[in-house]
């Protein structure tokens, strides 16, 4: 039987918890929803800074629906902007406004330093 480190994943869990909360916070306090934060992470987080619905609902492991909802809301709030793929016109590509953009560095630069406590603790843990 192989011994199992409990306090290691409790701990780690704990950790985390306290970096989603931090992250909560942040985006409110900068105008975002914690779900619009994630999801100007994830497409700003991508090789062009663009993405699709469906790249989306493999990265958020959600549903198509709530995807499209969740673009809708964060497009009818200036954040991005939907515009079809010069290489496909029955793709649509997602990319941040000006205004996303900015409120996104916003809430990354706020989290640098928790960012940086999580990674210590990651560290430690694979030691």
């Amino acid at each position: 039987m192989s011994e199992r480190d409990y306090a290691g994943a409790a701990a780690f869990r704990a950790e985390l918890r306290r970096f989603l909360r931090r992250s909560e916070a942040a985006a409110r306090a900068h105008g975002l929803t914690p779900q619009q934060y994630v999801l100007l992470v994830m497409i700003a987080g991508t090789a062009d800074g663009t993405s699709t619905v469906s790249e989306l609902v493999e990265r958020l492991q959600l549903t198509q629906s709530a995807v499209t909802e969740l673009v809708q809301r964060a497009q009818d709030a200036g954040l991005v902007t939907r515009r079809p793929s010069p290489s496909d016109g029955r793709v649509v590509q997602l990319r941040l406004t000006a205004d996303g953009d900015a409120r996104l560095a916003a809430v990354y630069d706020d989290l640098g330093p928790e960012r940086q406590q999580l990674k210590q603790f990651v560290e430690r843990l694979a030691d």
